[in-house]
């Protein structure tokens, strides 16, 4: 990767290691898909609102007006209410592992939607990303049983994942077709948001809101770095580099969880742990160490 690709590839890794904490200050009163709603209504006023100042054009067809609406769905709505829902019962260590099994879809999708390309080496370093995930929570994993509740909330989080692989080849697909990036996110997380709320009122959710301190700092986070300017330098990032090259930042954000975890809530490190940071690093050298093409602008 070039040094300005490092970059965008550094950025939302860093932000989403810290989410993984920060989520927890999410659940409680608020029920995690209105969290979910008010996090990406929020995060698309904002960006509509840059948008707007900067004089950046908001027109768009009806048909470019629907593919945001599924990006929205596929990557702001229904991918992050469930993996909300599955850290309601199940370990944020079990959560992480079965969310870094995204790069085989995105790997799959890519070539099935897309006409890419299936890489060796790509494929290698998810095998090695994955087993070092699953090193890192070893503990967690062992604790984990395939009971009746489990399994149900294990196939809620598979679907969140293939939501956001959905997702994510769907920005690939609309930065091929030069549909502007900033404004069309600006949109899909609105759409996004408003659509999890919709989801609130038809399934009869109380719509409740925390006026906490704890509450509304996470919320304005979530939205703002979580959202905004992770979501618009990862989804640059996979414009040019590609959806199963790109996805390696779901490999690396556990890890870095786990070192904000060390530091906030005395996490131990062990053997395991450290030869899983070994794997994880080992594969993201191998799947970005080349020069990429730019694909979009």
């Amino acid at each position: 990767m070039t040094a300005r690709q490092s970059i965008l590839f550094a950025i939302p890794s860093l932000i989403w290691g810290s989410t993984w904490y920060v989520i927890k200050f999410q659940l409680g009163i608020v029920d995690p898909l209105l969290s979910v709603a008010y996090r990406f209504i929020l995060a698309g006023i904002i960006l509509i609102s840059f948008c707007l100042a900067t004089k950046r054009s908001l027109k768009f067809t009806v048909k470019e007006h629907f593919l945001a609406l599924l990006l929205g769905l596929c990557l702001f709505g229904i991918n992050y209410w469930f993996v909300y829902q599955a850290e309601t019962v199940l370990t944020s260590g079990v959560v992480a592992v079965v969310f870094s099994l995204i790069i085989f879809f995105n790997i799959f999708f890519n070539a099935l939607l897309l006409k890419g390309k299936i890489k060796i080496d790509v494929v290698i370093a998810a095998i090695l990303g994955v087993g070092g995930t699953a090193l890192l929570f070893k503990n967690e994993l062992k604790s984990f049983n395939l009971n009746s509740k489990d399994s149900l909330v294990f196939l809620i989080c598979l679907g969140g994942l293939i939501s956001a692989s959905l997702g994510n080849i769907l920005s690939a697909y609309k930065q091929k077709k030069k549909i502007p990036l900033i404004q069309s996110t600006a949109l899909g997380m609105l759409y996004g948001g408003l659509s999890m709320f919709v989801m609130v009122l038809i399934l009869g959710k109380p719509v409740a809101f925390d006026s906490s301190l704890s509450y509304l700092s996470s919320l304005f986070y979530l939205a703002v770095f979580g959202s905004i300017i992770a979501f618009s330098t990862y989804l640059k990032l996979l414009g040019e580099i590609g959806p199963d090259r790109s996805i390696y930042i779901a490999l690396i954000t556990p890890a870095i969880a786990l070192v904000i975890s060390t530091i906030f809530e005395g996490y131990r490190w062990d053997i395991f742990a450290l030869l899983g940071i070994v794997l994880l690093f080992s594969g993201n050298i191998l799947a970005l160490r080349f020069k990429s093409k730019k694909i979009s602008a």
